[in-house]
C-alpha cells in the first residue's frame, strides 16, 4: 500500500532563504507517546533562521526540517497517548518539522488550542510565549509589583513576555524604537525606552528580572539595571555578552535560557490567551508557498509581533 503523501520544507545546505525547498514526502505516523497533527499554520521564529544559517547548536548535518511552532488538528495518536483525541485542535512547539502539512511530535509538547484563537494566532504563540513564561515565571518567580525589563519588547518573544509580566502584576520597561512605543503602550508597557536615543541603563532602575533578547553588549549593560540579587535571563545563549562568572562579581544572578517544549506550561499560557490577558499580535500572514519570503521578512528585524505561514493557503 502506498503511504499517504504531504508537502513539507527542508534545506539540504546552510544558507539564506533561497536554500528552503518545498518538497513532497511520506506522511509520518505517530510513534508511542506522539500525536499526528494536520498543520493549519506554522509560526516563523529566529531559531529557524539560525538553524538554516548553521548557527544553531543542533546535532548532525543537513538536511534539516524547519519550523518549531504549529497549530492544527490531531489526526492520529500513538500508543499510550491520553492527553488528546483525534479531532482535538492543538498548538505546540517541537524543534523542527512545523513547515509541513503534517507533523508528528510528543503529545506532552502540545496543549489544546483556545477556541477563541484562530490557528494563525495560535501558531504564533508557542516558542515565543514559552520563552517569556520560562524566563519570568519558571525561573524568575515573578511577583506582583516587581519591575521587569524586556529588550526588543515589540518583537515576537518580547510582545508576549510583556503581556505575561503585566498579567502577573509587574511594572514593565520595554526597549524599542520610538515608532513602536504606541504599540508597546497598547501591550501594557509602563515605560517604553527608545534605545536609539536614550540609555536604558539610566531609565530602568532597580529591576527585578530582565529578559535580554538581543545579546552582545546588551548583556553587561543590562546587569547595571538590576537591583542587588536581581535576575538577568538571556535567550541569546550563544552570545550573552559575558561569561557566567561576571554576574557573581556584580552581585546579581544570570541564567541562559534555551526554550524547552512544555505542554503543561503552554496550557497555563492558553488560559491567558483564552481570556485575552495575552494576545498574539500577528504582523504578517503568508501562504505556505512563501516560506522564503517569510524568512526574508524575519531577517529585517522590523516586524512587530509574529510572522505566520498559512499552511492551508
Amino acid at each position: 500500500m502506498t503511504s499517504p503523501r504531504m508537502k513539507h520544507y527542508l534545506h539540504r545546505t546552510f544558507g539564506g532563504p533561497e536554500v528552503l525547498e518545498l518538497v513532497e514526502g511520506d506522511r509520518p505516523e505517530p510513534a508511542p507517546g506522539e500525536i499526528l497533527v494536520r498543520v493549519h499554520a506554522a509560526g516563523v521564529n529566529p531559531v529557524d533562521a539560525l538553524t538554516r544559517q548553521g548557527l544553531a547548536p543542533l546535532p548532525g548535518d543537513p538536511p534539516y526540517f524547519p519550523g518549531w511552532d504549529s497549530s492544527g488538528v490531531v489526526e492520529g495518536v500513538g500508543n499510550g497517548v491520553t492527553r488528546f483525541r483525534t479531532g482535538d485542535e492543538v498548538f505546540g512547539m517541537h524543534p523542527g518539522g512545523a513547515y509541513a502539512e503534517y507533523l508528528t511530535a510528543p503529545a506532552d509538547a502540545f496543549a489544546k488550542k483556545p477556541p477563541q484563537l484562530t490557528h494563525i494566532e495560535a501558531a504564533g504563540a508557542p516558542a515565543a510565549a514559552l520563552t517569556g513564561w520560562q524566563a519570568l515565571v519558571t525561573l524568575g518567580q515573578l511577583q506582583p509589583g516587581q519591575k521587569v525589563l524586556v529588550h526588543a519588547a515589540a518583537g515576537g518573544v518580547g510582545h508576549l513576555a510583556v503581556q505575561i509580566a503585566k498579567a502577573r502584576g509587574a511594572f514593565v520597561y520595554g526597549t524599542a524604537r520610538a515608532a513602536k512605543h504606541e504599540f508597546l503602550r497598547g501591550l501594557g508597557v509602563d515605560e517604553p525606552i527608545d534605545y536609539t536615543t536614550d540609555d536604558f541603563v539610566a531609565v530602568a532602575r532597580d529591576v527585578d528580572i530582565a529578559l535580554d533578547l538581543i545579546g552582545g553588549e546588551y548583556g553587561p549593560r543590562t546587569l547595571a539595571t538590576l537591583r542587588p540579587g536581581g535576575l538577568l535571563v538571556s535567550a541569546i545563549v550563544w552570545n550573552p555578552g559575558f561569561g557566567e562568572d561576571v554576574p557573581k562579581v556584580t552581585g546579581v544572578r544570570f541564567v541562559p535560557l534555551l526554550v524547552a517544549a512544555n505542554g503543561d506550561e503552554l496550557t497555563e499560557i492558553a488560559s491567558l490567551l483564552a481570556d485575552g490577558r495575552v494576545k498574539v499580535h500577528v504582523d504578517t500572514v503568508l501562504p505556505f508557498t512563501e516560506a522564503a519570503k517569510a524568512a526574508e521578512l524575519l531577517e529585517t528585524k522590523r516586524t512587530s509581533g509574529k510572522i505566520v505561514l498559512d499552511v492551508t493557503a
